[in-house]
């Protein structure tokens, strides 16, 4: 069973710093590339940030870049995200997601809270 399980949200106030966390099982994670994504209240999902499989490469989206970091540690089937000098705006709820493709299914997790407010 694939199970994809996102922790460490919560309330924070303008300035600090959150890690999510994303425990995965029921799949070969070390082959997947991994994304956290996040929705806010009447807007689209979108992505955040990107990590490769083996966790060389990553991407961010222009208005977390500098902010957010994205880790992975394939040992552990890990996936986290680092947030820092978090904004207001950045309240939403924030997804895991293992990156389907090449035949290959996606799959998402049921996403955590983060509320950056004072």
């Amino acid at each position: 069973q694939v199970q994809l399980v996102e922790s460490g949200g919560g309330l924070v106030q303008p300035g600090g710093s959150l890690r999510l966390s994303c425990a995965a099982s029921g799949f070969t994670f070390s082959i997947y590339p991994m994304s956290w994504h996040r929705q806010a209240p009447g807007k689209e999902r979108e992505l955040v940030a990107t990590i490769s499989s083996a966790g060389t490469s990553t991407n961010y989206a222009d208005s977390v870049k500098g902010r957010f970091t994205i880790s992975r540690d394939n040992a552990k089937n890990m996936v986290y995200l680092q947030m820092s000098s978090l904004k207001p705006e950045d309240t939403a709820v924030y997804f895991c997601k293992a990156v389907g493709g090449w035949g290959r299914p996606g799959y998402w997790g049921q996403g955590t809270q983060v509320t950056v407010s004072s």
